[in-house]
């Protein structure tokens, strides 16, 4: 059986490219997964996977997903290799996504702040509740 469930935030923006001939969506991330704690009550530190997503979930990950946005996927695992331009093999493995849930999510646009603005000292007088 090869099933991966998880949930993390993502750690770059994704990125979105059409590959070869088939013009086929192809988003690339990677999000952040807490490993939680010891029994010492100390981190154990985190797991920085990488996602590969395919088709109109492709372009919807890149429409909407950002650094830090909070993500749920579930797929399987994909290894590969390849020789680097040194002539050294590289072993590589990817979540291959087959589902994508936004947990946070929103147009990319949106400020990711904490839902507030300052608001200069100047105005403060204008305020009707202050």
């Amino acid at each position: 059986m090869n099933s991966v469930h998880l949930i993390g935030r993502m750690t770059r923006d994704p990125e979105l490219r059409y590959s070869g001939d088939s013009q086929m969506a192809v988003c690339r991330f990677s999000i952040a997964i807490d490993r939680g704690k010891d029994r010492d009550g100390n981190d154990r530190g985190a797991d920085f996977p990488n996602i590969v997503v395919f088709g109109k979930t492709a372009e919807n990950c890149e429409k909407y997903l950002a650094k830090g946005r909070k993500v749920a996927i579930a797929g399987h695992l994909q290894t590969g290799s390849y020789t680097n331009k040194d002539g050294a093999k590289v072993y590589t493995t990817d979540v291959i996504a087959d589902r994508v849930e936004f947990i946070d999510w929103g147009e990319k646009t949106q400020s990711q702040g904490d839902g507030f603005m300052n608001i200069p000292e100047t105005l403060d007088d204008e305020l009707p509740f202050s």
